[in-house]
């Protein structure tokens, strides 16, 4: 903590980017396997309804100032990734279901707890689009922390991911612990979200789990090299975005999100011109 501290504000929001590069693609490459990587979208709202929820509750009263809205997001993320695998197992031929009942249930509530809490506009903007600027050292120890819980979560069940990942009929047949595994996903998925917010924000944390591993594909020829590459991918494109972000003072998820398409158009370019 006392290391922390004595960063900088850039530092603090170069190293939060640097550890988000490193774990959003990884699972997005899970979620990119599974054909379900839409869901990072409704998980991202169901924790805009956590915050939001989070900041109405420490505008109720001084007794519930305490209350941080990150962790009221991350209970809300994990709430809703839950949701949605039961949703996926009720509608089985129609999973796809479970992610607009999701999504639009979760900004129902966003705009419910918002329009309650009645606070300032900057306060939201850096929620919904992310700053490098305001990681502060609770949300740079917060992003560590769950950095190294999402990393030992992965190495404890990656066969298990793997498993289901590719072919969840093998898995039930070998008697994998599949209930446990999906359960450790929907908290994975949750967990990756939440870390995320707060350097790229809410509204567009489901680009950098998706867009890095979508150009990653296109030059991997392993899972292995799909998640190598979209982590090198990712990790340009943060560095990209953020540098961009401060130096002309726009949105810092903004900016990272549209240096990931640039590097994702420049990949299809160059595939399709290559001989």
């Amino acid at each position: 903590m006392g290391l922390l501290a004595q960063l900088t504000f850039i530092e603090r929001g170069v190293m939060a980017g640097i550890i988000i590069g490193i774990i959003a693609p990884i699972v997005g490459a899970f979620l990119l396997v599974r054909r379900v990587s839409i869901i990072s979208e409704s998980i991202s709202h169901i924790t805009l309804a956590g915050i939001s929820a989070g900041v109405f509750i420490g505008t109720v009263g001084s007794r519930f100032e305490i209350v941080n809205p990150m962790y009221v997001g991350v209970l809300f993320a994990l709430i809703g990734a839950l949701i949605t695998e039961k949703l996926r197992d009720e509608y089985k031929h129609f999973q796809e279901l479970a992610i607009p009942i999701i999504l639009s249930s979760a900004v129902g509530l966003s705009a419910i707890f918002i329009s309650l809490a009645r606070t300032g506009y900057n306060e939201w903007y850096a929620y919904l689009f992310g700053s490098i600027v305001s990681v502060t050292v609770s949300d740079l120890q917060f992003i560590l922390i769950t950095a190294v819980f999402v990393l030992l979560i992965i190495s404890a069940f990656y066969k298990e991911f793997i498993a289901i990942s590719f072919d969840q009929e093998y898995a039930k047949v070998s008697g994998l612990p599949l209930k446990l595994a999906n359960f450790m996903f929907a908290l994975l998925i949750a967990l990756v979200i939440s870390m995320s917010m707060k350097v790229v924000g809410i509204l567009l944390v489901g680009a950098l789990v998706v867009i890095p591993v979508a150009t990653s594909i296109q030059v991997a020829k392993s899972f292995k090299q799909l998640i190598g590459y979209g982590i090198a991918f990712a990790q340009l494109a943060l560095m990209l975005g953020m540098y961009f972000s401060y130096h002309f003072a726009i949105a810092t998820g903004g900016m990272i999100v549209i240096m990931n398409l640039f590097l994702l158009v420049m990949v299809l370019t160059f595939k399709k011109l290559k001989p």
